[in-house]
Parts: C-alpha cells; sequence; structure tokens
C-alpha cells in the first residue's frame, strides 16, 4: 500500500464536475491525494479500460465515478479492476437521475459497485475514506473526529431550539 492515500475521481462528462467537487473538496479536508479526470464509458471506452487496469498500479486505493442517464462508466470501470468503485449517479435533466440510479446500483453479480445517493458526492467522499482508513490509521481518526463534529452540531442545534421554545 501507498504511504499516501489516494482516490481516483472520473466523470462521465466535464459538466459533473460542479456535483463532483464536494467530493473533491471532503478528501482534500482528509489529506487525500486525488485525481481527478474526464471519461466516457461510450465515447472514450478503451480509455476507461486502460485508465482502470492500471489503477491499482498507479497508487489508487479507490475509484469514484460520476455519471448520469445511462451512468455505465462506475459499472465499466468496476468491469477491468479489482479496487473498490463508488458510483455517484448524477441528476439528470430527463428522469431527475433516477435513470442513473438505476444504471450504477443494479450491477450483475461478481461486479460490485457501491452506490450513493443521486447528487451524493459528498457521501461518495466519505465512504472513500472509510475503505482507506483500514490501511491507513490516521484516516480513521480523521473520520471519529468528523463524526463527533456532526454530533456535536446535531446538539448545537437542538440546544437552540429548546432555548427558542423556551422564550416562545
Amino acid at each position: 500500500m501507498n504511504n499516501k492515500p489516494k482516490v481516483a475521481i472520473v466523470m462521465g462528462s466535464d459538466s459533473d464536475f460542479p456535483i463532483v467537487e464536494n467530493c473533491l473538496n471532503i478528501l482534500k479536508d482528509f489529506k487525500v491525494e486525488t485525481e481527478v479526470l474526464v471519461c466516457s464509458a461510450h465515447r472514450t471506452p478503451d480509455k476507461a479500460a486502460q485508465f482502470a487496469k492500471e489503477a491499482e498500479s498507479n497508487g489508487f486505493g479507490v475509484i469514484i465515478a460520476a455519471a448520469g442517464k445511462a451512468a455505465h462508466l462506475p459499472g465499466v470501470l468496476a468491469a477491468y479492476t479489482i479496487l473498490p468503485v463508488i458510483g455517484i449517479p448524477i441528476k439528470s435533466s430527463t428522469m431527475d437521475g433516477l435513470d442513473s440510479l438505476l444504471s450504477i446500483v443494479q450491477m450483475p453479480s461478481g461486479v460490485p459497485v457501491a452506490t450513493v445517493a443521486i447528487n451524493g458526492a459528498e457521501n461518495a467522499a466519505l465512504l472513500a475514506i472509510q475503505i482507506l482508513s483500514a490501511g491507513y490509521p490516521e484516516l480513521k481518526a480523521k473520520m471519529r473526529d468528523y463524526k463527533e463534529q456532526l454530533a456535536r452540531k446535531v446538539e448545537e442545534k437542538n440546544a437552540a431550539l429548546q432555548q427558542k421554545l423556551k422564550q416562545g
């Protein structure tokens, strides 16, 4: 395993970047090395296959793949690698992303793709970090801190609500 965690973020189109950017920011906050690229399962299938075949030897530990509509990219990448692949279904204009979600989540037996919610880039990043934390203890510690921070925020919001209710 590399001395630094590394995640590939692959998009079927550059129009997916506004969603994927949230994923990238979280990975950067956790100090995970990233590489971002556009690669189409349909328009550049050879490039997609080659990238996936070389991903492990290029030091990646997880691949996050964002795609809309037919959304074959995560499955194509998963077909060519043993690395975990996390699919982000991108909301499309025709079916509000349901087409993307079903295309990614309905993988055949033997070719798993972990799938997050439609436009769920943040959870894709967090899932990648959780997967990588098995081999990187520093990520495990950062994830614990992150979860504690989430809990604190909820408690703060509850305290503010309770205070407001007492005043009303």
